[in-house]
């Protein structure tokens, strides 16, 4: 079992931690869809291509970075509802993807920008692509600064997630033979859990609980 100290560690960061990495991700979702590398408007002017601003001829996108973002989200709307080592399991995964998105990004921003030229300058139909100057959007730093952001929000959740709070039992579908009849130990249960049981049974029985 978890010490005391870990426990109350536990109990203060769980809502911050959860909170920082659902918009970590949620803006590294939206930003890894946008634009990542872009021509900049006077060198459109110059070259005489300013009506294909914005068109994706003269942008570059990250795909990949979307969609691990939204993987990234989803890992932490499932960490809220899940327990134990499934929990876990799943902030792992949000980890993994929030570096896959410091990855594509660091690697497309910084690493493979003439690749991107080159690409670029074939849809244009350009001679020479080393000579764009292509640009980090606003989106790129975004996505960056997000991903940062993501990665050691689900790494706090991995070393924490064993002490943060549950959902409780009472809120899963009764099975086996507490649904069935009523036992021994019903009478010692919490009245708030033995009344879900009472509607559940019913429903089981086929009857409507809303009818008077």
């Amino acid at each position: 079992m978890a010490d005391p100290e870990s426990r109350a560690r536990g109990r203060r960061t769980f809502g911050p931690v959860v909170l920082l990495g659902l918009a970590a991700s949620g803006f590294a979702a939206l930003a890894g869809h946008r634009e990542m590398l872009t021509l900049p408007q006077d060198y459109l002017e110059s070259v005489g291509l300013i009506s294909l601003e914005g068109q994706d001829g003269t942008l570059v996108e990250f795909p990949l970075a979307g969609a691990l973002g939204l993987v990234a989200l989803a890992c932490w709307g499932v960490l809220l509802v899940t327990r134990g080592v499934v929990r876990r399991a799943v902030a792992v995964l949000a980890a993994l993807a929030a570096l896959g998105i410091v990855t594509v990004v660091v690697i497309g921003g910084f690493l493979q920008v003439d690749d991107a030229a080159e690409d670029l300058a074939s849809r244009l139909g350009a001679t020479s692509f080393t000579e764009l100057p292509l640009e980090r959007s606003v989106w790129f730093w975004v996505a960056l600064a997000a991903s940062v952001v993501a990665l050691a929000a689900a790494v706090v959740a991995v070393r924490d997630v064993p002490q943060w709070p549950e959902m409780g039992t009472r809120y899963d579908a009764p099975t086996g033979p507490r649904a069935s009849g009523t036992t021994a130990t019903d009478a010692t249960e919490d009245p708030a859990e033995q009344s879900n049981l009472d509607l559940w049974k019913s429903l089981d029985e086929g009857s409507d609980p809303t009818e008077k």
